[in-house]
């Protein structure tokens, strides 16, 4: 059991990190997390000899998030989103935390697999190959995919959002 956590305790942090960044909520997370790492050790027998753990591991965390939401659509539970905080950035002008804000707040709006995949390339600095064998789909694929989500919030962060004037007498 000490070889396994050996194995597993290093990449718990980015685990913790993609959670957070799919929840929005440190709690929610954290719960992702542990649910990851008992499904994990739970079926640690399963896992093929000499792969790709950290693909491995995330590919959980993935399919225990997606059942999670599934549950909770099913449920009717809402999730508010609006609880983050601002985005902390000293070494940049106001000017570019503010497009850095409005590009994640625009990522909330992607679907859940183009959202997913930039937050495992852009952010977890996964391959392709690695993002391939999470997303069981091959690296063209994954390829395809990473350019139509990087489209699409280029495309939403460019619009910006349209904001309507009322007179107010």
């Amino acid at each position: 059991m000490d070889e396994i956590a050996a194995e597993i305790e290093p990449l718990i942090p980015s685990l913790r990190r993609y959670a957070r960044a799919l929840l929005h909520d440190r709690d929610a997370a954290d719960d992702l997390v542990q649910s990851t790492l008992e499904r994990a050790l739970t079926r640690w027998r399963l896992r093929r000899p000499g792969g790709d753990l950290r693909a491995w591991l995330f590919a959980i965390e993935r399919n225990v998030y997606l059942d999670q939401r599934r549950r909770a659509v099913r449920r009717g539970h809402a999730v508010d989103l609006d609880s983050r905080g601002p985005i902390p950035d000293s070494a940049a002008g106001p000017e570019r935390s503010l497009i850095a804000r409005d590009a994640l707040a625009r990522l909330d709006d992607l679907p859940e697999d183009q959202r997913s995949l930039l937050l495992l390339i852009g952010v977890e600095e996964m391959s392709y190959e690695q993002a391939a064998r999470v997303f069981d789909v091959p690296v063209g694929t994954i390829m395809s995919r990473l350019s139509r989500a990087r489209e699409a919030l280029r495309h939403s962060v460019e619009a910006g959002r349209t904001t309507v004037l009322r007179r107010v007498k």
